[in-house]
């Protein structure tokens, strides 16, 4: 009864905000094409019907209405990096039914496995340390997913057995926010870092690989020490403490013996994997094809059969709902609604000190992320108006640039689909939509601060 009161209450508001008169001069068609996103967010905001429902419903009232055309919005299911993310979940499946996920992650825990929050920071530390080779997050999320999954598993924390908090929430959604961080703290570790560079070169601003390093390094390391602590105080683990698990965890490697024919088979497709990754920043490598390629090995040699195929419908899940959202907010960029209400704030911004205006526009860019599905839309669509806007209103170029570069990484946690390697957390079952809107807010809030408060006047100092 009350799921069904929310639903009402739901169409309720969409059908109020589609009959609204559009504002500024957005078009009615783009104005109902927000309407149509912006229910679709709240419904899986506040949990009134699964992600993929609510995706696939605003795919058919967006076609069947006539706002977008089919074509168009289908466009996402043939985006290669939608599809990376299917393959990577898929091949991390793989790395956890061959046994290597077991073995690395019982390395881990023999290591820093005496608490939950130290497995939280060595995650977070390993993704900073391979983050320089591999200009994808979602790559890396494909690297970091099948070690933090064999994690939970072997500290006892499963999906569907109501073990889930255990630890291996906690492990994902660290591993998640820590992605954010990484992809700041290195040009080279996130795609559209050297895009937004070009961009910012255009314009006269000259931003190196060192300089960036320079820039990134303070913030992103109080954001290191801070980030795993504070998910652990607000999306505290249930096992804390876990003396005995080094020990338990060299028992166990003793007991697996040595590797096992499968686990070379996966470990020799992973690690060419993650150097056809890595080296796709410098040649025209397709980043979802090697992984294909990894998955058609695997299922060649029998480590990931057809009925591991049949039974990962998270895969599909994922790809449905991803692709659909990731359409609905390209049109929205490409109707011009975005770069509307970007330009519509800057008529507020006229008188204010270049301070004040610096902190408006690198906040409002950080919320705006909420209407998109993709970091690389978002540079694409805003970073160029907000940085002409910042500059004209005297703020330093090159500070301006910069943060709003940091700015398009930290707030990746911000919803579900604010990137593409949130949705290979998601679909471990570990944790929920809602969980990333309320504790990924957190975690955005929390780098928000941080890079500005303490990232700024680093900058100012050191350039």
């Amino acid at each position: 009864m009350r799921m069904t009161f929310r639903i009402v209450l739901l169409a309720i508001f969409a059908f109020t905000l589609w009959f609204i008169p559009p504002p500024l001069s957005i078009v009615p068609s783009t104005w109902h094409l927000f309407t149509i996103f912006i229910s679709t967010i709240v419904a899986i905001l506040f949990n009134i019907i699964p992600i993929i429902a609510a995706a696939i419903i605003a795919l058919a009232v967006s076609i069947l209405s006539g706002i977008i055309e089919p074509a168009k919005a289908y466009a996402g299911f043939s985006e290669s990096f939608i599809l990376l993310i299917v393959a990577a979940f898929l091949v991390s499946h793989a790395v956890h039914k061959s046994g290597l996920g077991k073995r690395l992650s019982l390395h881990i825990i023999r290591h820093f496995g005496h608490s939950t929050l130290g497995l939280g920071y060595s995650v977070v530390a390993t993704d900073i340390l391979i983050a320089p080779a591999f200009p994808s997050n979602t790559a890396r999320s494909g690297v970091l997913y099948p070690i933090i999954y064999g994690l939970a598993h072997d500290c006892g924390s499963k999906v569907g057995d109501n073990t889930q908090h255990r630890a291996g929430s906690y492990l994902m959604m660290t591993s998640m926010a820590g992605l954010t961080i990484s992809s700041g703290l290195w040009l080279t570790a996130m795609a559209v870092n050297p895009i937004g560079v070009g961009i910012a070169e255009k314009m006269g601003i000259h931003i190196t690989f060192g300089s960036w390093l320079l820039y990134a390094i303070v913030p992103t390391l109080i954001a290191f020490a801070l980030i795993p602590w504070m998910l652990y105080r607000i999306y505290p683990p249930e096992l804390k403490k876990t003396p005995d698990a080094p020990l338990k965890a060299s028992v166990a490697l003793e007991h697996m013996g040595r590797i096992s024919r499968n686990e070379w088979i996966t470990a020799g497709v992973f690690v060419s994997m993650l150097t056809l990754w890595a080296l796709s920043g410098v040649f025209p490598i397709d980043k979802a094809a090697v992984a294909f390629g990894g998955l058609g090995i695997l299922m060649a040699t029998g480590v990931f059969g057809i009925d591991d195929f049949r039974s990962q419908g998270e895969a599909l899940s994922t790809l449905i709902w991803f692709a659909i959202l990731f359409g609905l907010s390209t049109q929205l960029a490409e109707q011009g609604f975005m770069n509307t209400i970007a330009e519509h704030f800057t008529h507020y911004l006229s008188g204010l000190s270049w301070v004040t205006v610096y902190v408006l526009l690198i906040a409002v860019y950080v919320l705006i992320h909420y209407l998109f599905v993709s970091q690389s839309a978002h540079l694409l669509a805003l970073f160029g108006i907000f940085l002409s806007v910042g500059v004209q209103a005297g703020v330093p170029g090159e500070l301006m640039a910069i943060m709003l570069l940091f700015a398009t990484n930290f707030n990746a946690t911000i919803t579900p689909q604010g990137s593409s390697c949130n949705a290979i957390y998601l679909s471990s079952g570990y944790i929920s939509a809602r969980d990333i809107y309320l504790y990924g807010g957190a975690v955005t809030l929390l780098t928000f601060c941080i890079f500005l408060l303490i990232g700024t006047p680093w900058i100012l100092a050191v350039r």
